[in-house]
């Protein structure tokens, strides 16, 4: 039976502390430790959503499928917490105090926008292990930082729609201008070049923070791809959470290829629609990243400190699920072998355009 809680976070500390409270259905301590529910003493485990929330078809729901698994294979109790639009630091440290409050151990933040909040909680909360994925920059003992290369799998994009295009132009979308959406646009264009060094790559970013829109509005993300089409691009890899969804419809609408990221989405029920033009996804295993943790803690053996998910430990990747895809054996051949290459030392992948 599915036991996950989804908590709704307003945008106020107190009333955010007091649905927690209520959505749990368990008391809380105020102590600066992890507190064990009286009516359970099973493993309760959450995560705070990054912007777009669950349903984004990407990156937050790769990490809800990390719960998921906790609870199917662990028989942890998953609780999930929602951002709130426009919210601030101040939101989020509400959002994680209520979690830890009620007894999760671990609380992850989705997303380095959490850093702040995660800094200022793991203090309060010491036994408490938090996971911060996609940060590096906030460090403790109770913390984990789940980071991976994103510029190795974005870089075996590059290789693949280099080889995939007849025009010779492609697109990269960012959802916001930031150093970690930054080193997908570095490794994609590095493999597009390594592989065609005459052809063209077009980059556009969503939005400029402080507004993260562009990880959260498909809107943005089709009439960008939408512009790179009529610049004749005829593959477009977007890395923009649920904006990137609207870059995938453009695509699949004109008939040209969408290069999905994070999840491997070809196979998310919310793009079937587009599929057959999602040539292939840059996975990064955000889920195990998540299922990894919560085991650690719940084997007594939290992790701490930085957790790096790479190419050679298939952390990040290329998947394959489109038979398309792996019908053009020049491409997924050419694919291989940047994959060893990077591996073997062969190529050394930027982090920055």
């Amino acid at each position: 039976m599915r036991r996950i809680t989804r908590i709704t976070t307003v945008g106020i500390a107190s009333a955010a502390l007091a649905l927690s409270a209520t959505a749990c259905g368990k008391s809380s301590t105020d102590s600066g430790s992890s507190s064990t529910t009286s009516d359970s003493k099973a493993t309760k485990a959450a995560i705070a959503y990054d912007i777009g929330g669950r349903g984004d078809q990407s990156f937050n729901d790769a990490a809800y499928a990390g719960l998921k698994k906790a609870e199917d294979e662990l028989g942890v109790k998953g609780a999930e917490a929602e951002p709130s639009s426009g919210e601030g630091d101040a939101d989020k440290v509400a959002r994680l105090t209520a979690l830890a409050r009620a007894g999760n151990n671990p609380v992850i933040g989705v997303g380095f926008a959490y850093a702040p909040a995660i800094e200022k909680v793991s203090k309060a909360y010491p036994k408490t292990t938090f996971g911060l994925i996609d940060d590096t920059s906030v460090t403790a003992p109770n913390i984990a930082n789940l980071v991976f290369n994103e510029e190795q799998g974005s870089y075996l994009a590059g290789v693949a729609a280099a080889k995939a295009s007849k025009t010779g132009t492609v697109g990269f979308i960012g959802g916001v201008e930031v150093p970690l959406i930054k080193k997908f646009e570095a490794g994609f264009a590095q493999g597009v070049k390594d592989t065609n060094p005459k052809a063209k790559v077009l980059v556009q970013y969503l939005t400029q923070p402080p507004n993260f829109d562009g990880f959260s509005k498909p809107d943005l993300g089709k009439a960008a791809a939408q512009g790179q089409l009529d610049k004749g691009a005829d593959v477009i890899y977007a890395a923009a959470g649920l904006a990137g969804s609207g870059s995938i419809e453009a695509a699949a609408t004109a008939g040209k290829w969408a290069i999905g990221v994070d999840s491997d989405q070809y196979n998310q029920a919310g793009l079937a629609s587009y599929k057959d033009h999602i040539l292939t996804s840059v996975t990064k295993d955000v889920s195990d990243s998540v299922f990894n943790v919560i085991k650690s803690v719940k084997d007594g053996k939290p992790q701490s400190g930085e957790i790096r998910y790479g190419l050679a430990t298939d952390g990040v990747g290329l998947a394959d699920s489109n038979p398309a895809y792996v019908k053009m054996t020049d491409v997924t051949a050419a694919v291989a072998k940047a994959k060893q290459d990077i591996i073997d030392g062969k190529i050394t992948v930027k982090t920055a355009p």
